[in-house]
């Protein structure tokens, strides 16, 4: 069995990013908390802390911290059981950022956990499971992750808009090739794919696109209303203003299914935060065609 001490250092310091900062979380001298983690690295026989500003996790330093927060949820709602107060434990998640920007927060409320939220595209948030770095990922994947459970959630709605101006500029004659290629589009990141994706559907085949990026749901929201370009913004963030005419809808909605996928391991002491998301998502979310 591993040293709790050793495990809580190695994550403290993953978490906090730095030797000073996970000793004063733990109450401990920097010097404790670099020998527990060379103890830990003897023990493993591999680096587990990339050394730095701010320190990361090697892939085995997130697996063995990811392992710590496991089962300290565990002892967590043993004691529970057994009527002891505890103290909050916590969690990591992998999470899109337009579901933090409209519906996942509410669900969080109330559970006694202090969370670790890890941006990153639907798409892509399923890699944090399988590489054992967070416990639960808000993804596009249906398919579950090896040792973990899935639950389809709905699907979030997005809508192509554009300024009014823009649109006059750009797309008089509409949505053609050739006004695509020349027209700044505005994309979240190089993960996010939304945005060709919908070109693909709207024009049958791949167009190459001139972008910003910009990686802020909301203030991806703001460029369109600026006429910086033009892109794929969840309903729940647009729908008043397409209804005002700050925003033009250029058509044919994109739904993207999301899924809730956690490790089994901990499905047991988190199953009240897992009914928490399934329902706020079955009030936010639009129904999956397999529902």
């Amino acid at each position: 069995m591993f040293d709790k001490a050793q495990l809580a250092a190695l994550s403290a310091v993953i978490r906090l990013g730095s030797f000073d900062a996970a000793a004063a979380a733990l109450s401990v001298t920097p010097s404790a908390i670099s020998q527990r983690i060379k103890a830990l690295e003897e023990r493993t026989g591999t680096t587990l802390i990339r050394r730095g500003t701010p320190c990361t996790a090697t892939d085995t330093g997130a697996r063995l911290a990811r392992h710590f927060q496991d089962i300290s949820l565990l002892d967590k709602a043993l004691a529970e059981e057994l009527g002891e107060a505890t103290a909050p434990t916590h969690l990591r998640i992998a999470v899109n950022a337009d579901s933090l920007a409209t519906w996942f927060l509410p669900a969080l409320t109330g559970h006694d956990l202090l969370y670790d939220l890890l941006i990153d595209d639907q798409d892509h948030s399923a890699d944090w499971l399988r590489n054992g770095e967070v416990s639960a990922a808000i993804t596009s994947d249906a398919g579950p992750v090896q040792g973990c459970d899935s639950f389809p959630l709905g699907a979030l709605e997005y809508r192509a808009t554009a300024s009014p101006a823009f649109v006059q500029r750009h797309f008089p004659n509409g949505i053609t090739p050739e006004a695509i290629a020349s027209a700044p589009a505005l994309v979240f990141n190089k993960k996010d794919a939304l945005q060709s994706r919908w070109l693909s559907r709207r024009t049958g085949k791949p167009v190459s696109l001139n972008a910003h990026h910009i990686a802020s749901s909301h203030a991806f929201v703001d460029a369109c209303l600026l006429g910086l370009g033009w892109g794929m913004n969840p309903s729940h963030l647009v729908d008043d203003l397409i209804k005002t005419g700050k925003l033009i809808d250029l058509g044919d909605p994109l739904l993207t299914p999301l899924h809730w996928q956690i490790s089994r391991l901990v499905a047991r002491p988190l199953a009240n935060l897992t009914a928490a998301i399934r329902k706020q998502a079955k009030s936010a979310l639009l129904p999956l065609h397999s529902d």
